[in-house]
């Protein structure tokens, strides 16, 4: 089942990106950043949940870009537990993100990914989604 994610969910969440990101956060500040994701109006998290447990999380910005003349929901973050993968969570939880989007006015739907991430390149592949970026990143 797909839903809303909730404050309760913040170490189902801190799991998986953890897992996402292979790095353990400081959980204090994950979670404080977690919560002010979740009132943010421009933001939102989707869980999959199944049997009770948190296995999958996908977290998307919806904004208005200049270079887009229009409002544009980026994903930042759509992660499946190693154990859950390749069952067709992850394409349920992007279906249901890009109606989601269109529902609140985005015209596109983007993402960035790291290029060590093979599986997940075919997988967007395979979703329809078509590279046409490239991304830099400048740490601070």
């Amino acid at each position: 089942m797909i839903r809303r994610s909730e404050e309760k969910d913040g170490q189902s969440a801190y799991k998986l990106i953890c897992i996402l990101e292979e790095t353990a956060f400081d959980k204090d500040e994950f979670q404080k950043i977690y919560e002010e994701t979740l009132k943010n109006e421009n933001h939102v998290c989707f869980v999959y949940e199944q049997e009770d447990e948190v296995v999958a999380l996908l977290h998307m910005r919806m904004e208005y870009q200049l270079h887009h003349c229009a409002r544009i929901a980026e994903i930042t973050e759509l992660v499946v537990l190693p154990e859950y993968r390749s069952k067709g969570i992850g394409a349920e939880l992007l279906q249901y993100a890009c109606i989601y989007a269109k529902e609140k006015d985005c015209v596109r739907i983007e993402l960035v990914t790291n290029q060590r991430r093979k599986d997940a390149h075919r997988f967007y592949e395979r979703e329809g989604m078509h590279q046409s970026h490239f991304g830099y990143t400048l740490d601070l």
